[in-house]
């Protein structure tokens, strides 16, 4: 029979209290990191900033219609076109493997070719718009409105931008301009605290407030 001492010897080595110091920290910060301190972040969120945390989602009629953070295609002339996305017209593109697609920016030079078309093609649609209105169509046209943001996803354009459809929408419609102008101004987005970033128009509001003028629902 084995004695206690070469029983003892064979028994697998315990860890001692130093050693259980690391593991413990880990657990520890694990526990913190990993699940409390999400929980307690999530939960802040939804209590503080409810809209911001369920995505800013726009809810009609009970009907979720879209986000103030995600753009949409609008190509009614009476209605406000928003920025392109690099992977098609409009700037929300589903992301489809097979594909592949999905919004997002074209990386692509200044003095790229397929940019140069891209634009080309744009601009051209603007004016089309304009002129099957009878409207004058060689007004200068800002950059975003024919080119995309880095994401493909921009919800806002530039005050330039949405100005220069002013004349087509109200045309398309029959609103005097000057009610048009109001409305615009009344969307401008200041640059935050007067100083960071450009005065934008986020173009999904803009549109859904210009259907609820009286008779303007579409």
């Amino acid at each position: 029979m084995a004695s206690p001492t070469r029983a003892s010897s064979a028994r697998a080595p315990s860890l001692s209290a130093p050693q259980w110091i690391p593991l413990r920290t880990i657990l520890v910060l694990l526990l913190l990191t990993g699940l409390l301190y999400p929980l307690a972040i999530t939960a802040l969120a939804w209590l503080l900033f409810r809209d911001e945390a369920r995505g800013s989602v726009i809810v009609r009629d009970g009907l979720a219609i879209g986000s103030r953070l995600v753009g949409q295609e609008f190509r009614d002339p009476g209605r406000f076109w928003s920025r392109p996305s690099a992977t098609g017209p409009i700037p929300y593109v589903a992301f489809d493997r097979a594909g592949p697609s999905g919004s997002s920016g074209s990386n692509l030079a200044p003095s790229s070719t397929a940019l140069a078309g891209a634009v080309a093609a744009r601009i051209a649609a603007l004016r089309a718009a304009d002129l099957a209105l009878g409207l004058d169509d060689s007004a200068p046209i800002p950059v975003d409105l024919v080119t995309a943001s880095a994401s493909g996803l921009d919800p806002h354009l530039s005050v330039a931008g949405v100005r220069r459809q002013i004349a087509r929408v109200a045309a398309a419609r029959g609103i005097p301009i000057e009610r048009l102008v109001a409305l615009v101004e009344q969307h401008v987005e200041r640059a935050w605290l007067g100083v960071l970033g450009e005065p934008v128009v986020n173009v999904l509001l803009l549109n859904l407030d210009l259907d609820s003028l009286p008779g303007q629902g579409r």
